[in-house]
C-alpha cells in the first residue's frame, strides 16, 4: 500500500463497493431472471449473463482480492498458487464482463441497422452460443496468466506472494502474448463499442430523418410514433450500458497505454512511482464500480423493473405484516 491516505481511501471504498454491487447484482439476476421486465430474450440473456459476470468479478477481484489484501494480508489466498490463480481468474472476469457488453452492444446494433442479419443473428440459440464462446475463449486466454508468477516470499518452504518471472519481460512467446492480452482487452472492445455505436447512432438519424418524410407526406405529422416509441427504450438501454462501459474503462484504458509505452509491459506490479501507482488504481477503481452500475442503470430506465423491485421490496413486508397480525 503506497501512503496511507491513499491506503484509506482503498480500505474504505472496496468494501463499500463490494456492499452495494453483490446484492445490486443478485438483485437484478432474479428480476430478470423472470422475464417480466418487457425485455426481449435475447437482451434478458445478455443483461442477465453481465450480471452473473459482474457478480463474479466483484467476489473474486472486489472481496478475495482486494478487501482481504487490506485486513488480511498474510492469509491463504496470498500463498503463491492461489494467488496467482485469483489473478488469472479476475482477469477472466475482467475479459467476460467486457467482452458481453461489446456482444450485447454488437446484438443491438445487428437488430437497430441490419434488419436482414437480425431475423437470423438476433435469436436465444445464437445468444446462448455467443455467451459461451465468450466465456470459453476468456477462461482460455488467461490460463496462462497462472504461470507468469513466481514467489515473492518463501518462508519456511511455503511461497508467498505473486511476482513476475523475469522471462515475462524477455521471452519473445511471453511477449507476443503480453500484447495479445493488451489488443484484445482493453484496446479492441473499446474500439469495437466505439464503432458499433457511432455506426447506430447515424442509423437511427438517417432513419428518423426517413420516417419523419413519410409521415410529412401522409399528414400523420402529429400523431405518435409508436414503432419508434418501441425502439425507444431499447436505444435508451443500449446507450447508458455502452455509454457508462466507456466512461468508466476510460482512465483504466489510458493507464494501459501509458503502462506500455513506459514500461514496455501490461503489468505494472507496485515499482512505479507514486503518480502512476495512483494513476493505475484510480482506473482499477473505476472498472470495477463498472460491476455494479447496471443495475441502476436498469432501476433508472425500466419501468416495469423498477415495479418488480418494488414487488420484491413489499413482498416481505407484507408477509411480516401478516405473520404480526396472527
Amino acid at each position: 500500500m503506497h501512503g496511507a491516505p491513499q491506503g484509506l481511501v482503498f480500505a474504505i471504498y472496496y468494501p463499500i463497493l463490494a456492499a452495494i454491487g453483490i446484492p445490486a447484482n443478485l438483485v437484478v439476476i432474479m428480476i430478470l431472471s423472470r422475464g417480466r421486465c418487457g425485455l426481449s430474450k435475447c437482451i434478458t440473456y445478455y443483461l442477465v449473463s453481465m450480471a452473473v459476470t459482474d457478480l463474479l468479478l466483484i467476489i473474486i477481484s472486489v472481496v478475495l482480492n482486494r478487501i482481504a489484501g487490506i485486513y488480511f494480508p498474510l492469509s491463504l489466498l496470498s500463498i503463491t498458487p492461489v494467488c496467482s490463480l485469483r489473478i488469472a481468474l479476475i482477469y477472466t472476469g475482467i475479459d467476460c464482463s467486457v467482452w458481453l457488453t461489446v456482444a450485447f452492444t454488437f446484438d443491438r446494433f445487428v437488430a437497430i441497422c441490419c434488419q436482414k442479419l437480425k431475423i437470423k443473428y438476433c435469436t436465444q440459440k445464437t445468444v446462448v452460443r455467443v455467451i459461451g464462446t465468450m466465456s470459453a475463449l476468456s477462461c482460455s486466454k488467461n490460463t496462462l496468466l497462472y504461470f507468469i508468477f513466481e514467489p515473492l516470499y518463501v518462508i519456511k518452504d511455503i511461497p508467498w506472494f505473486c511476482n513476475i518471472k523475469l522471462t515475462y519481460y524477455t521471452s519473445p512467446a511471453w511477449t507476443t502474448y503480453d500484447w495479445i492480452l493488451i489488443i484484445l482487452t482493453p484496446w479492441l472492445p473499446f474500439i469495437l463499442i466505439l464503432l458499433f455505436n457511432a455506426l447506430t447512432v447515424r442509423h437511427i438519424l438517417s432513419a428518423s430523418r426517413a420516417r419523419r418524410r413519410l409521415r410529412a407526406h401522409s399528414n400523420a405529422e402529429n400523431q405518435s410514433d409508436p414503432e419508434m416509441k418501441k425502439r425507444r427504450k431499447s436505444i435508451v438501454l443500449l446507450f447508458a450500458i455502452s455509454g457508462s462501459f466507456i466512461l468508466l474503462h476510460l482512465l483504466y484504458f489510458i493507464t494501459i497505454l501509458y503502462v506500455r509505452i513506459v514500461n514496455g509491459t501490461y503489468f505494472s506490479g507496485s515499482d512505479f512511482s507514486e503518480s502512476t501507482f495512483i494513476l493505475e488504481e484510480n482506473g482499477y477503481m473505476l472498472q470495477l464500480l463498472s460491476s455494479c452500475i447496471n443495475p441502476f442503470i436498469y432501476a433508472g430506465i425500466q419501468r416495469k423493473f423498477r415495479e418488480e423491485l418494488k414487488n420484491g421490496v413489499k413482498y416481505p413486508l407484507n408477509l411480516i405484516v401478516k405473520l404480526v397480525k396472527l
